[in-house]
């Protein structure tokens, strides 16, 4: 049987940058910028050593990079520097005024918080840990809405040196429970409550239930938000403003080694025991603070919205960390995209005037299925870039965004990463990569990415196989939490001498790479091994269809049938005969071996809060299975048991 997966789909449409986009860009020359590259990879302690400057550091380092036989990594060991510190106090003297914050809340409340603002907010806030018997390598849970104190509470651990634990605000008691308890969390941040959709999320009543029986001395600070009825209990539980009232407003940060853990981050527990992802603060401030500067090409004019919610990766990376150490102001909204109407994220963009965003598929998705009408009401043209993130964005998708939101003058940075590599691995250079529709383009410097089969041998063009990165970046996990072993046989040992990041990608001809899911996501058919993201990609060309998720079916001949549940556009309804043409459609596109054996119409796909099909569910709605696992992320129930009714009537 082959093992590579089969490249179905061929996009060959380019868009190169914009003359008047090159002429502010950071990286604007391809000459230069494909010596720069060169030199990153093969000389990469050399280039990271000389970007390391972006930064403010106490005091230099002795070497570059320290590796252990044992998968260990440091880097810039014997330097002292403080992320807050670079977040936020060097920017006072020339930014103390500027707008770091710019918050609304999804009832329409609204705050600004400049730099020097931020710098007393979190200074209050450091000393109110300490007061606390908080210190430096503590662990704090936070579980909150995305407020402006979310931000505070993060700034304010990574400047005593404490680890935060954020943890996804639609989390379930259980879920957090074990994030606490699996840490060692000596106190949790929370708010009385969070709107999402209208309605109050009671985030403290959560946090009650979490912590009953745990056996933990665990204190909690509560953020007065929603003032809703919250029980508080007496020398635990503290409310966040009457401590700040209290706290100076000056703290020193600080010197703190390179490798001092700046957070843990746990990765979904619905498949098994949570892992907590560390990260530790040089290599990471240096990857995120880079990265965010070139790949969304950061000028000191700009507002920047990612629209990630920092219970992920992505908003620790691009929101808390990687903008805020250029000086960047950054706009954080609380609630839903749809609420009170689809129309609010352009709202947002054009009420604050926007000019890069950053965002995932599956809300663009999302809006396509409402019709170009909506943003079309809206001034969109303070947009200078667009961003996508979280899973691969199919190729009409991506022309949709450019079109419809970036009216064909905004370059896409389509990126890839992961909450364990810390900051953007692949993606284009916007003011340099002819960006193809679908793919994630080159790495990024300093970054040896492969596409490799099983024994680590390198693949040729358009032959899909395991992404790889060769060697170390500084923004890299540095192990899992309590969990050496597992560390190693999840990330080091499928293909030694190279990290293994459980993604399957392709490389074309001109050296663009195409990520094709995860490795589990691949369905075998009939000896056949496919994309389960070129299927999806192929039925949501067709017209008729805003979003497709397709998953594999155990088929008796076949090993796997394919089980596609798609959504409609609106005003479009599911007949026989559009199920024949959609049938028809992919086997034109792909071929025959690609027609799907089912085709659900469906009025919504299930989904996280943070907007990610959940294809786990789908996968036991196609194959007749009870449901297991976490469902606390889900988003809506109701999606899960109208599918039921529709693939298993």
């Amino acid at each position: 049987m082959d093992k590579n997966i089969l490249n179905l789909l061929d996009e060959t449409r380019k868009f190169p940058p914009s003359a008047e986009f090159k002429s502010r860009a950071h990286i604007a020359n391809k000459d230069n910028f494909v010596r720069d590259l060169d030199f990153s990879r093969s000389h990469p302690q050399e280039y990271w050593a000389k970007q390391a400057r972006i930064l403010d550091w106490f005091k230099d380092w002795d070497s570059v990079l320290k590796q252990g036989a044992d998968n260990s990594f440091s880097w810039f060991d014997g330097a002292l520097l403080n992320a807050s510190y670079n977040c936020i106090d060097r920017h006072l003297p020339t930014k103390s005024k500027k707008a770091a914050i710019l918050w609304e809340g999804e009832p329409g409340d609204k705050r600004t918080l400049s730099f020097e603002e931020l710098h007393a907010s979190v200074c209050k806030f450091a000393n109110v840990l300490e007061g606390l018997g908080v210190g430096p390598s503590d662990v704090v849970t936070v579980y909150m809405p995305m407020l402006p104190e979310l931000l505070i509470a993060m700034q304010a651990c990574a400047r005593i040196g404490a680890l935060h634990n954020v943890v996804f605000a639609g989390f379930s008691a259980q879920a957090l429970r074990e994030r606490i308890e699996d840490s060692r969390s000596k106190l949790v941040i929370t708010a009385d409550g969070g709107y999402r959709k209208g309605r109050v999320l009671d985030t403290k009543e959560t946090v009650d239930k979490a912590l009953e029986g745990l056996g933990l001395d665990v204190q909690v600070v509560v953020v007065e938000r929603a003032k809703n009825p919250v029980s508080m209990i007496d020398n635990r539980d503290f409310w966040w403003h009457e401590l700040m009232v209290r706290a100076p407003s000056n703290h020193l940060a600080p010197k703190l080694s390179a490798e001092h853990p700046l957070f843990l981050l746990y990765t979904s527990g619905s498949t098994g025991k949570p892992k907590g992802i560390l990260h530790t603060t040089a290599g990471y401030l240096l990857h995120t603070t880079l990265s965010s500067k070139l790949i969304f090409d950061l000028h000191d004019d700009d507002i920047f919205w990612c629209s990630a919610d920092a219970g992920w990766v992505t908003g620790h990376s691009y929101v808390c960390y990687g903008p805020l150490a250029n000086g960047t102001t950054i706009l954080i909204y609380e609630g839903a995209p749809n609420c009170p109407d689809w129309g609010r994220f352009w709202r947002l963009i054009e009420n604050y005037q926007v000019s890069k965003f950053y965002t995932a598929p599956t809300a663009i998705r999302a809006f396509m299925k409402q019709g170009e009408e909506i943003p079309g009401a809206y001034n969109l043209t303070s947009l200078k870039l667009l961003g996508t993130v979280g899973e691969p964005i199919n190729p009409e998708a991506w022309m949709w965004f450019n079109r419809v939101i970036g009216k064909g003058n905004c370059p896409i940075v389509d990126t890839w990463w992961q909450t364990e590599t810390g900051g953007i691995m692949l993606s284009p250079l916007p003011g340099v990569t002819d960006a193809k529709p679908g793919s994630v383009a080159t790495p990024f410097f300093g970054v040896d990415a492969d596409v490799v089969d099983d024994q680590g041998r390198p693949l040729p063009p358009n032959v899909g196989g395991n992404l790889v990165i060769r060697s170390p970046w500084p923004g890299m996990l540095r192990g899992i939490h309590g969990d050496k072993d597992r560390y190693i046989k999840q990330y080091w040992s499928d293909i030694p001498g190279v990290y293994f990041t459980g993604d399957e990608a392709r490389r074309d001809e001109d050296g663009f790479f195409w990520i094709l899911g995860r490795i589990d996501d691949v369905l075998n058919v009939s000896g056949h091994r496919l994309s389960t993201m070129e299927l999806e990609s192929s039925l949501v060309s067709h017209p008729a269809v805003a979003e497709a998720a397709v998953v594999g079916a155990p088929h008796e001949i076949k090993g796997e049938a394919i089980a596609a549940f798609v959504s409609l556009e609106q005003g479009r309804i599911g007949s026989d005969e559009l199920l024949a043409k959609l049938k028809a459609h992919v086997t034109e596109q792909i071929g025959a071996i690609a027609r799907p054996d089912q085709i659900y119409f469906v009025d919504a796909l299930p989904k996280t809060r943070s907007g990610k099909i959940m294809r786990r569910v789908l996968r036991s709605l196609a194959s007749g299975q009870k449901l297991s696992g976490d469902l606390s992320t889900l988003e809506d129930r109701q999606s899960i048991e109208d599918i039921a009714a529709v693939a298993n009537p």
